[in-house]
């Protein structure tokens, strides 16, 4: 069996409407998540500020 290397620990806040924020173990500023463009416009909402999604980050993350 092979060795495990790391376990991602974090935590998620629900801020107002769609806005969170992700704690994420070892980092001292939270990552903010939201919604943008065509995303707010899918869901029908219109957030206080435009935040990237999620799916930013997974994008970014894949993209390098």
């Amino acid at each position: 069996m092979r060795e495990l290397i790391h376990v991602s620990k974090a935590k998620i806040i629900k801020d107002k409407g769609p806005l969170r924020r992700a704690y994420i173990e070892n980092f001292p500023e939270p990552v903010r998540y939201g919604v943008h463009g065509g995303i707010k416009k899918f869901y029908g909402v219109e957030p206080p500020e435009d935040v990237p999604t999620t799916l930013d980050h997974i994008v970014a993350a894949v993209a390098g």
